[in-house]
């Protein structure tokens, strides 16, 4: 077991008394069963499932301040926890390093040491780019991923000066690279240069539009269950719901919001989740924080339900569908706990799929999800 404490060099704890506006928590609120770095000292996070890091460092953006977070915690602790199965930590935020880089370092090396233990991070986040540091923890241990990034645009404008409008291009471009493959949720087509889509296809990277999601999003559910890193940018949120920072008028409501969140809690895959773009200074009424606290609150109902599900090995769990479709064998399951699909690639391995793909097949038809996941292997 590594040594926690020192990852608190980085960190700067909270204030629960100032959160609760001190009146303290009731019985079952999130704010009186959370542990959290704050006066009392650091927390034993050993048996936590899910950690808190708040990292308001916005540089990336043009900003040179750095946007608070607890307008989130305050509406976060507020909420009544349903899950005793899941511990929630939150280990405060993330100290302002003396260059945008340090920050970066210092945020990768904080989420390196929680992945080292197993642990789930919610970066709770300042300007998009540090999706960044949330990559390169997963670099530093050489570990290949699958990323998903939920966003009305897609950031690699090179033109800009704002590493928060190209930091996609390094991401998925640099050397050494990690990236299995990348999936991108929610692009608004009128912010994104036709020839871009083009060369994401070419990379055999997945692009789903944002009215496509909105009229099936249960078909993004195995993207990210096979995805270990995402990260969510709240201007994939109409601002109506979002309105801190984001003045884009069309996007997910807050449901849908609250649906996709859920999908990722459920992913046994997911590791890390970064929530970037809020700014307390710019909210109304802490309407976005309220937003961001729901969010989260869906994640951990997903991952209290995606710890219930069973494994392969116990095959009275799930039904199993022997198919033929293309003149190609294969078997589809469906677990009996959660409704959720899979489908045996001609490698033999399972890769999340939905109802619609089982159709599909069922129909002598590919599944596109089938045909993509051939194409990039």
């Amino acid at each position: 077991m590594s040594d926690f404490l020192k990852i608190a060099d980085f960190l700067t704890p909270i204030n629960k008394s100032q959160l609760s506006s001190d009146q303290g928590y009731k019985e079952g609120q999130i704010g009186s069963i959370i542990k959290a770095y704050d006066e009392v000292g650091f927390p034993d996070i050993e048996t936590a499932d899910i950690i808190l890091i708040g990292c308001g460092e916005q540089r990336g953006n043009g900003d040179e301040f750095t946007s608070s977070q607890d307008a989130i915690r305050h509406q976060l602790y507020s909420l009544f926890f349903w899950h005793s199965d899941i511990q929630l930590t939150d280990l405060g935020n993330l100290q302002r390093g003396a260059s945008l880089n340090d920050t970066y370092a210092a945020l990768k090396t904080v989420i390196k040491e929680l992945l080292n233990e197993n642990k789930m991070v919610i970066i709770l986040g300042g300007s998009h780019d540090l999706s960044l540091a949330q990559y390169f923890a997963y670099g530093e241990n050489k570990s290949i991923v699958e990323a998903t990034t939920i966003d009305a645009h897609i950031d690699i404008d090179m033109s800009s000066l704002l590493r928060s409008n190209h930091f996609l291009m390094e991401m998925l471009t640099s050397e050494p690279n990690f990236i299995r493959h990348y999936n991108h949720i929610g692009f608004q087509s009128y912010y994104v240069h036709p020839r871009m889509l083009e060369t994401m296809d070419k990379l055999r990277f997945d692009c789903y539009r944002v009215g496509s999601v909105k009229e099936n999003i249960e078909e993004m559910e195995p993207v990210l269950r096979n995805s270990q890193l995402l990260s969510f940018d709240i201007s994939a949120i109409a601002h109506a719901y979002a309105p801190s920072k984001n003045n884009l008028p069309n996007g997910f409501n807050g449901e849908e919001a609250c649906v996709l969140m859920r999908y990722a809690g459920m992913s046994p895959n997911i590791s890390t989740v970064g929530i970037y773009g809020y700014d307390e200074d710019s909210d109304q009424n802490e309407l976005t924080a309220k937003q961001i606290s729901q969010m989260i609150w869906y994640l951990v109902d997903g991952r209290s339900r995606g710890i219930k599900e069973a494994s392969f090995g116990e095959k009275e769990s799930f039904n199993e569908y022997h198919l033929v479709f293309a003149e190609v064998e294969t078997i589809f399951l469906q677990s009996k706990k959660t409704g959720r699909w899979w489908m045996q690639m001609p490698d033999k391995k399972f890769i999340a799929c939905s109802y619609k793909d089982y159709s599909q097949a069922s129909r002598n038809e590919i599944p596109e999800r089938w045909l993509r996941a051939m194409e990039r292997n």
